[in-house]
């Protein structure tokens, strides 16, 4: 696995080259249909793919790749044997739109389930900040080895929570005793990256009740929680044990600690 990660590495610095000449310029929004995930296919999107997908062939890499523009492809001559998880962009709007908050997403597993995934990479694209994590050798920021913060207290807490949905109106009444509770509440608009600031104490809890978060989008980074030491689970505290497939949404409850997730869960009256 550590040359997979040395892979993934690669795949994102390449990814890193072709998408930031792209970051906020109005051909980064250009159009191309419907992707596999249900979005608008951006012409910054489909280059980090391709970037993708081009890195891996010149690696002779056979994988099942599994992205939320391009859904399922097989590449090279063993690809069931393999699978990647990929979100190459997350953070499509804020990369367009010149906000420094996105990264790649790329998960690697022997199954296409989530519990399956052994090694994992995020990279802050913008900072130049890589995340990554492998089944049982714990989590890393840079190289580094990270753990979530010890904040317990809700109010203390600094909590990201993704409200965006048409259904705000259902959603807000489930929220209310949680955002009464918490006075420091922030979504910087890239999952992936959220959850990994929870893995290395930046925040200390992200909640997505919505059931429209894609599995692509959270695939690698919630390996990189859980081997930092932090709790990554459905709403009602069970695990996320769900399809690697580029059409699966997942609703979760990304938190530092047992005790911080247990208050939210109360609050949420699940």
């Amino acid at each position: 696995m550590t040359d997979w990660l040395n892979l993934l590495q690669k795949c994102s610095q390449r990814i890193r080259k072709e998408v930031l000449p792209l970051f906020g310029s109005a051909d980064a929004s250009v159009g191309f249909g419907i992707g596999a995930g249900g979005d608008i296919k951006r012409k910054i999107d489909l280059v980090a793919e391709e970037t993708l997908i081009n890195t891996l062939k010149d690696h002779g890499v056979s994988c099942t790749l599994i992205s939320e523009e391009g859904g399922t492809k097989e590449i090279g001559p063993k690809p069931s044997n393999l699978y990647l998880t990929a979100d190459p962009l997350d953070g499509t709007t804020n990369a367009i739109r010149g906000l420094p908050f996105m990264a790649v997403s790329i998960a690697v597993s022997r199954a296409p389930y989530l519990q399956d995934v052994e090694a994992a990479l995020v990279c802050d694209l913008f900072h130049n900040v890589t995340y990554t994590a492998r089944q049982g050798h714990g989590a890393f920021r840079n190289r580094e080895k990270i753990k979530p913060s010890s904040t317990s207290s809700l109010e203390e807490a600094v909590v990201g929570i993704d409200f965006n949905t048409f259904k705000i109106g259902e959603l807000i009444p489930r929220l209310t005793p949680v955002l009464r509770e918490t006075k420091h509440l922030r979504h910087f608009g890239a999952n992936a990256l959220e959850i990994c600031y929870v893995a290395d104490g930046n925040t200390d809890a992200f909640i997505d009740l919505r059931g429209k978060l894609r599995v692509t989008d959270v695939a690698a980074a919630y390996l990189i929680l859980r081997e930092a030491g932090g709790v990554m689970v459905t709403p009602e505290g069970t695990k996320i044990n769900v399809p690697l497939e580029a059409t699966q949404r997942v609703s979760f409850i990304a938190a530092a600690n047992t005790t911080l997730y247990e208050r939210i869960k109360e609050l949420l009256a699940l």
